[in-house]
């Protein structure tokens, strides 16, 4: 359990750097992809908070502890914060790379979690695997 408790929580540090990252890229994006960006990394980090808040509540109902502050996020999360000096190519590629770590490290979870964990990674990777398509679509 204890190994399923720390990989949930890397991933609520992921969920609570990407949050900030996207808010960064929503603000910063420029060029004429900026009305099809701007409320895209808005959708998207509406989406981080929900995931965000489903797998640290999955973890207190393991008994775990979710971490809760940005100083824990940054500890413990294997994405990197937004550097502010980012493209907007290189913002989605970034997107892209993150999305598919997340995945890969959800697959991690979903070998040694219970039922109703394995149905939330499906659910959350479901979601990514569309997105990576979508961005890497984008980038063509």
């Amino acid at each position: 359990m204890d190994k399923l408790l720390a990989l949930l929580n890397r991933e609520v540090a992921n969920f609570g750097v990407l949050y900030i990252k996207l808010h960064n890229y929503h603000w910063y994006v420029k060029g004429t992809q900026f009305y099809t960006l701007h409320p895209l990394f808005e959708k998207l980090y509406d989406e981080a908070t929900e995931h965000l808040d489903t797998v640290a509540e999955r973890m207190l109902m393991l008994g775990g502890k979710p971490a809760a502050t940005l100083k824990e996020f940054l500890e413990l999360a294997t994405i990197k914060e937004a550097t502010g000096t980012e493209t907007t190519n290189d913002m989605i590629k970034e997107l892209i790379k993150d999305f598919e770590l997340i995945v890969k490290e959800l697959d991690e979870v979903f070998e040694i979690g219970d039922e109703v964990t394995k149905d939330m990674v499906i659910g959350i990777q479901s979601s990514f695997q569309k997105h990576i398509w979508m961005l890497k679509t984008y980038l063509m």
